[in-house]
């Protein structure tokens, strides 16, 4: 269906979410209508915080917000359903957007195939009723769907529509670009060069393809890396749990913003316990490239602060390559945990493979790896 069809027919006038590529459309559109607008549209760090931001709209203004997001947050939101919007706790009705992605039937990466599998059925246990809408879904069957979904969302209950892979069309067309020239893709081909044999541990999305397409190119073992394929925001703290556990082994951590924002709590409890053995990169292109390119926050604040205040030693904030080579070499040499912000454009080859072995077989080669050092 038409997405400007779907948002008609839902009918509200605040949206809140994390972008996803399965719901690309309703993205754009929200962009090309709104652009980030604290009245309309905000993208959040994560979706359980979305899903507050939307009870507190609720409470000001007695409307029904809608939360988009990934089949991967609906982790996230399952305290603020449980403990907060639930009808036995305050009764704050919301409307949930949902990407299937890993749809069972669905080809997809191996991050999605269990999501994919539990994604309704995670939203039955939580009490919320949902309509699935694909490509053959009409606008009458979506009328119909919502009119049903009125009734709950008066008594203080939530739903969902589920949004299968093509459902939405007709997505006006939105370019997502900054003014940084560094190229992502050469930036990590900077970092393996600088990393030698060290283990690295990189963030989900473009930056691990990049990873293993960049080890291809190098004709070099894939062994060195542990690519966090799933569980967004989280490989500062593998990369941490790891570093802590091989102290004189040097370990890299090639995260993004986005992956930075949705769990930044990670960085007080790196910079608490100080791993000396830890470089931090946080590539930053203020955008969700990898779902399509929608903005973050990250482009208006300073990560280089927020490092130093949750006790990085080490802190600074690059954007050319001889800087970034420079960095890295001090990085190298101070053995002190450090963090390196790398200003970042968006985009990325056309052509960007994928990995051609399997999540299992990553964690088993990277282990043996890793205990041989």
């Amino acid at each position: 269906m038409k997405v400007q069809s779907l948002v008609e027919i839902i009918g509200a006038d605040f949206y809140t979410g994390v972008p996803d590529s399965q719901l690309k459309a309703l993205c754009n559109y929200l962009m090309d209508t709104y652009g980030i607008d604290p009245h309309h549209h905000i993208i959040a760090a994560n979706e359980g915080n979305c899903t507050a931001l939307a009870a507190g709209y609720h409470l000001a203004t007695g409307k029904v917000p809608v939360v988009y997001m990934q089949n991967s947050g609906e982790g996230n939101i399952i305290n603020p359903l449980a403990s907060l919007l639930n009808d036995k706790v305050y009764a704050i009705p919301m409307i949930f957007i949902v990407g299937w992605r890993g749809e069972p039937g669905i080809h997809d990466e191996p991050q999605h195939i269990y999501q994919g599998e539990v994604t309704t059925k995670l939203l039955e246990d939580m009490g919320v009723d949902y309509f699935v809408i694909g490509q053959d879904t009409t606008d009458d069957e979506v009328k119909a769907a919502m009119e049903k979904f009125r009734g709950r969302l008066d008594k203080g209950l939530d739903v969902a529509l589920v949004i299968r892979k093509g459902a939405l069309t007709d997505a006006p067309k939105v370019k997502y670009c900054n003014n940084n020239t560094m190229v992502r893709e050469d930036i990590i081909k900077h970092i393996v060069a600088a990393s030698g044999e060290d283990p690295i541990i990189s963030t989900t999305g473009k930056a691990s393809r990049e990873l293993f397409e960049t080890r291809v190119t190098n004709d070099q073992s894939h062994k060195y890396d542990f690519l966090t394929v799933g569980s967004m925001g989280h490989s500062s703290s593998i990369a941490l749990g790891v570093a802590l556990n091989k102290p004189n082994q040097r370990i890299w951590c090639v995260d993004g913003d986005g992956a930075v924002l949705m769990h930044m709590g990670s960085m007080a409890v790196l910079g608490a316990n100080k791993p000396a053995n830890l470089i931090h990169i946080v590539i930053n292109n203020g955008a969700h490239e990898t779902v399509g390119g929608m903005p973050t926050v990250a482009s208006q604040i300073d990560l280089v602060a927020i490092a130093k205040a949750c006790g990085y030693p080490n802190a600074v904030c690059v954007d050319s390559f001889d800087t970034l080579d420079r960095e890295l070499e001090n990085a190298k040499s101070r053995k002190e945990l450090s963090l390196i912000e790398v200003k970042c454009s968006i985009g990325a080859r056309e052509d960007l493979g994928r990995p051609t072995t399997t999540a299992l077989e990553n964690k088993q080669n990277f282990m043996e790896y890793i205990n041989t050092l």
